[in-house]
């Protein structure tokens, strides 16, 4: 499922998001704001990656990529990369054993693993806080 913005020429207002992500919103602010807390440095920024994607959000560190955000209809996912430090990291926590089992079972990469979670409700907000502490941290 790509993004809910595909339009190459329009850059997501905050409006347009607050309106495409409903009621979660303010998980998506909350998530943002996190990580921003974590890292002060960290960049935002919109970013097209083509007309199968479309539009999602990123925030960075210099070198890397923090947390993606990607909007979908009603709802988003956040994407993770995770390197080996940080996976063992993810794998000796205490976050759910379903985001557990998708990093195990993603294929790894150069550049890490990768995992993608659907944010509908509250009830991973505090497994993906423990994933952007992780991250920052490795």
């Amino acid at each position: 499922m790509k993004s809910i913005f595909t339009d190459k020429a329009i850059t997501p207002s905050e409006a347009q998001l607050k309106t495409a992500l409903g009621e979660t919103y303010d998980y998506w602010q909350t998530l943002a704001n996190i990580t921003l807390s974590l890292h002060p440095k960290a960049i935002t920024q919109w970013h097209y990656s083509g007309e199968k994607f479309g539009w999602s959000f990123r925030i960075s560190d210099t070198k890397r990529v923090l947390i993606y955000l990607l909007p979908r209809d009603q709802f988003f996912k956040v994407a993770f990369v995770f390197g080996s430090k940080a996976t063992d990291a993810v794998l000796k926590s205490d976050i759910a054993d379903s985001i557990k089992n998708e990093l195990l079972a993603a294929k790894p990469y150069a550049e890490g693993r990768g995992i993608r979670i659907p944010v509908t409700n509250e009830s991973q907000i505090n497994d993906i806080k423990q994933l952007i502490t992780i991250k920052i941290s490795n």
